[in-house]
């Protein structure tokens, strides 16, 4: 239900707002102060199932697992919607009694959202987790969008970090990427070039929306190239491109087969009737919402807006 109410809904995400212009010792202090005892939590926790405990290794060793679609609205031409549940903490414990994900519960008291300035103007927005200094969903407003999904392959994320230790650093960390894209890029097609070129650690998705009619692609990585950029294609009938973490051109695995209730949700609304709400009902969905969701983002880039909800999935529902 939008806007959100009910039993999915566990509440609004605090603002704040980081000063990029200060020392990067000072920026985060406020943040910290406030979730002092929600970092110290999942710190603890974390060490519990990765031994260096760090939220940075846990991110950007391919286990950030979400949702994210991008919908072309033809209610305003050229506008874009684009909207993202969150899925964190697979096979890192589960809670038996609550029927849940211990991480997931945990993270979801230090969802933020962040109000990135500079000189008093703001040079992006975003949802991040407490403590997490790179970036998973963000908008440049009235410019793009953007978020970042697991890949699976076996040529993965330990591969690159072990070449990463052993000297050969000439690949970048994923959602430092993303951070640097959101911080200097300052279009669409700078920002898509970036995202393709640039070598990574691991590999990713990267779901990217501009401000232009037809703007909207998801970029398949692998660490080294782009493999495949999936874009909306209005003439083709392909008013939106949606991402589970599996190869568009693939079948998903059967057990986590999000992608077919997603795009009959989306069938069904039509183009028409696209609008926040509508694309929160499709993210309210089972199992597009599921007990690993820790947040739901909403962002619209021409009106430079982005909402985030932090999400519940009442039982029944699958843990992924």
């Amino acid at each position: 239900m939008y806007p959100p109410k009910g039993p999915t809904f566990k509440g609004s995400v605090t603002w704040y707002t980081i000063d990029l212009d200060l020392p990067p010792s000072e920026r985060w202090k406020l943040i910290i102060t406030d979730k002092k005892a929600e970092v110290r939590a999942i710190r603890d926790l974390a060490n519990a199932f990765v031994p260096s405990g760090k939220l940075i290794d846990l991110v950007d060793k391919d286990l950030v697992r979400a949702f994210d679609i991008l919908v072309s609205s033809c209610i305003v031409i050229g506008n874009l919607i684009h909207g993202r549940n969150m899925d964190f903490g697979l096979f890192m414990g589960w809670d038996m009694k609550n029927r849940s994900w211990l991480i997931t519960e945990k993270l979801k008291p230090l969802v933020v959202n962040i109000d990135f300035q500079r000189r008093n103007k703001t040079v992006f927005k975003s949802t991040n987790f407490a403590g997490y200094v790179g970036m998973l969903t963000g908008i440049k407003p009235h410019a793009f969008t953007l978020t970042m999904n697991e890949r699976f392959s076996l040529d993965g994320g330990y591969i690159g970090i072990v070449e990463w230790i052993l000297g050969n650093r000439d690949g970048m960390w994923m959602s430092f990427l993303t951070r640097s894209v959101l911080e200097n890029a300052t279009s669409y097609e700078e920002a898509k070039n970036l995202l393709a070129q640039t070598k990574l650690l691991a590999p990713a998705y990267f779901i990217l929306g501009g401000n232009q009619t037809g703007q909207g692609c998801v970029i398949t990585r692998s660490r080294v190239l782009s493999l495949d950029i999936w874009e909306i294609e209005l003439k083709l009938g392909r008013w939106y491109v949606l991402e589970t973490n599996y190869d568009h051109w693939k079948e998903p695995l059967f057990l986590d087969n999000r992608r077919t209730p997603a795009m009959k949700c989306m069938n069904q609304t039509m183009q028409a009737n696209i609008s926040l709400k509508t694309v929160y009902d499709v993210l309210s969905t089972k199992p597009v919402l599921n007990k690993l969701t820790t947040y739901t983002t909403l962002m619209d880039v021409n009106k430079g807006k982005l909402e985030s909800y932090i999400r519940d999935c009442p039982n029944p529902c699958m843990p992924w």
